[in-house]
């Protein structure tokens, strides 16, 4: 039986950062909710190791932070020390992979992906090893498991199919667009077909433009959409490849093949971008590409289908769980195939008919869904 009023604590260190992405997009996105519903009923203390930033939800009777030092180890050794010597909680939610060590109380951890055992190289040797050994020891000792997508938990019940009874899958949100409306199609002979107005990212605005957004590093499979584009734009010399995003583990791999490329002066490395700027690159962009190797959701895909921009993606991992029948799919080990599938998306009609599906799609998936639900797991395993 659930309790009727219960404290529910929660690692809130991957929100407490700037540029946020990924897992830290999601925590903060969690916290966002959990403060909207805190009362008298349901209470939440977010565990830090630093002082909140400004920008993360204002505290509340309800809803309150709890810096614990120190922060060597934390999850570790720290918190788990703070949870036995001082009032517990009813429960422990950890949004990432790191549950504390010796839990005294019922804890539930959301795993987001399993990238680090099947790209091993693209990992520090340090983060590796906590990522095999604290992801372990969290499944196995966690009271209930989240998975972001079923992928994901098809993944995960591979190397631990004794959790399949404490395993539940709850869907990713995405940013919701803010001020704009889903363009309409145009033609890429339109002006408004590509470019960039204002948020500080200058850009000709006669100049269509395809779209990377994800972080810089040899997943996502960003040198293979080079070689696409490259091949693309012997026919379409019109067109830009703008890659967006921050620097990730071997980044300089995909840098030096920018910088090699025959079509380099067609293909902008923007860096990481904030929220208004990337609201801007996405209304814009004529195509969106992620072709990814390995996703455990991707939420590039949806944040795309929002803002009305066409997208291809990889047909592996989560990609076609998330894309639905509303994206065109490529094979991400052939630059061939996305190059085919630019060249599909010059027509009008199709490109209409995906933004019809996409609104559909998009239904699926919210932030306050994906967060209504994580509290009702966090809740069940309250006993």
């Amino acid at each position: 039986m659930i309790r009727n009023s219960i404290t529910i604590g929660v690692d809130g260190n991957e929100a407490n950062v700037p540029n946020r992405v990924g897992v830290s997009v999601y925590t903060y996105e969690m916290l966002k909710y959990f403060e909207s519903v805190s009362k008298a009923t349901h209470q939440f203390v977010v565990y830090l190791r630093k002082p909140a930033m400004p920008e993360l939800p204002k505290e509340t009777a309800f809803f309150r932070y709890q810096v614990v030092k120190p922060d060597f180890i934390w999850s570790q050794i720290s918190l788990p020390v703070h949870l036995f010597m001082n009032r517990k909680p009813d429960a422990f939610f950890s949004p990432a992979h790191y549950a504390p060590r010796v839990s005294p109380i019922p804890t539930i951890v959301t795993i987001h992906d399993l990238a680090y055992k099947f790209f091993p190289n693209e990992f520090l040797s340090s983060d590796l090893y906590k990522l095999n050994k604290w992801t372990e020891y969290s499944v196995k000792k966690a009271t209930k498991v989240i998975c972001v997508s079923n992928h994901t938990q098809t993944d995960l019940l591979k190397l631990y199919p004794e959790a399949t009874s404490k395993t539940t899958v709850v869907l990713n949100g995405y940013r919701k667009r803010s001020r704009r409306s889903i363009k309409s199609v145009k033609s890429p002979t339109s002006p408004a077909a590509g470019g960039i107005r204002g948020a500080g990212i200058k850009s000709n605005s006669n100049i269509p433009y395809i779209l990377f957004v994800g972080t810089i590093q040899p997943r996502k499979n960003i040198t293979t959409l080079i070689e696409a584009f490259e091949s693309f734009v012997e026919s379409h010399p019109n067109y830009e490849l703008k890659i967006a995003g921050k620097k990730g583990w071997l980044y300089t791999e995909t840098l030096k093949r920018i910088e090699s490329s025959p079509a380099s002066k067609q293909i902008k490395y923007l860096g990481f971008v904030d929220n208004e700027q990337l609201e801007t690159l996405y209304s814009n962009a004529y195509i969106t590409v992620l072709p990814s190797l390995y996703e455990g959701f991707g939420l590039p895909v949806l944040e795309a289908m929002s803002y009305g921009s066409p997208v291809i993606t990889s047909d592996s991992s989560s990609l076609p769980e998330v894309g639905g029948d509303a994206v065109l799919y490529c094979n991400p080990d052939d630059s061939k195939t996305i190059t085919v599938a630019l060249e599909k998306l010059q027509d009008s009609k199709l490109r209409k008919s995906l933004q019809l599906k996409a609104e559909k799609q998009l239904k699926k998936f919210s932030w306050e869904k994906c967060a209504e639900e994580t509290l009702n797991v966090i809740k069940s395993a309250v006993v």
